[in-house]
């Protein structure tokens, strides 16, 4: 049976995955890897050998990683611009969810009109401004409790050409009730609830897995959780419902992570020495 039978069906396809294994196994240990142990790790995710090899092709043609040959055998390394990348989202995904956002209660709120022919320029303020937590009040109001974030929120309105013809507030709330009301129309918290307990109830297995299960369990866990930072706004924690479950998914996301870790790690590590000593008797044989 193969190690991948039994997981969640992963958004995203093999690069994305392949991304995963590469931030998560190869960029602590050196940043590169056989592509026959990439393509055992795409095995043990249910992938298959073409997929992983047609992942491979299009991250390289991203400038993420180079090859080089070794003989009949391939190894990749991951580019500046790879490993920065990773890097940033290894940051990202492990710090997510690990502290209170306090809030002083003022909210910084941005009134800014695109008009109906500019529809790409709006979709990408939209989506820059979620990025940085801004929820909708309107197609054209949004609004963050983190004012903070106003000299990047400028940075985007003037890159884009609206700066001088957006509004920028700094606002308060009338009361507690009202500050419920603004987080309700401007975010869909329902949603995320839902995604954060399909996350839990997915992944809060704590059985004792043999390695190549447990690498691809880490790579799920990964997988799955590196969308969180990217969908949760992070708002202060009075104003969320007092039963949300972003808390308890940080402490299992954590909590899987570490107890799958080292029998993950270690099947990877397996599958580059064998190739490793297969280069080396290669070279030494030419």
């Amino acid at each position: 049976m193969s190690a991948a039978q039994g997981l969640p069906a992963r958004k995203g396809g093999a690069k994305a995955l392949l991304l995963t294994v590469l931030g998560e196994f190869v960029l602590p240990n050196g940043g590169g890897a056989w592509t026959s142990s990439l393509v055992a790790a795409a095995d043990a995710l249910g992938l298959g050998e073409k997929n992983a090899r047609q992942a491979l092709s299009r991250i390289k043609d991203q400038g993420l990683i180079e090859s080089e040959r070794h003989g009949r055998l391939v190894r990749w390394a991951l580019t500046p611009a790879g490993r920065q990348l990773l890097e940033t989202g290894t940051e990202t995904i492990y710090s997510f969810g690990r502290r209170d956002v306090e809030w002083n209660g003022q909210w910084l709120t941005a009134h800014c009109p695109v008009a109906e022919s500019r529809r790409a320029v709006r979709n990408e303020l939209r989506a820059e401004l979620r990025y940085l937590g801004f929820g909708e009040l309107s197609a054209s109001l949004l609004i963050s409790p983190r004012v903070d974030r106003d000299p990047e929120l400028r940075q985007v309105l003037e890159r884009l050409g609206l700066l001088d013809e957006s509004t920028i507030m700094w606002a308060q709330s009338a009361n507690e009730a009202e500050e419920h009301q603004l987080v309700a129309r401007a975010w869909n918290l329902d949603e995320l609830a839902t995604s954060y307990l399909g996350f839990t109830k997915a992944h809060r297995s704590t059985e004792t897995r043999e390695p190549q299960m447990a690498f691809a369990a880490l790579v799920a866990l990964v997988h799955d959780w590196r969308r969180f930072p990217f969908i949760d706004p992070e708002l202060p924690t009075k104003l969320l419902p007092s039963d949300w479950p972003g808390a308890p998914a940080v402490e299992m996301f954590h909590r899987q992570h570490a107890a799958l870790s080292i029998a993950a790690q270690g099947w990877f590590a397996a599958a580059e020495s064998s190739k490793r000593q297969r280069a080396t008797s290669a070279t030494d044989a030419q």
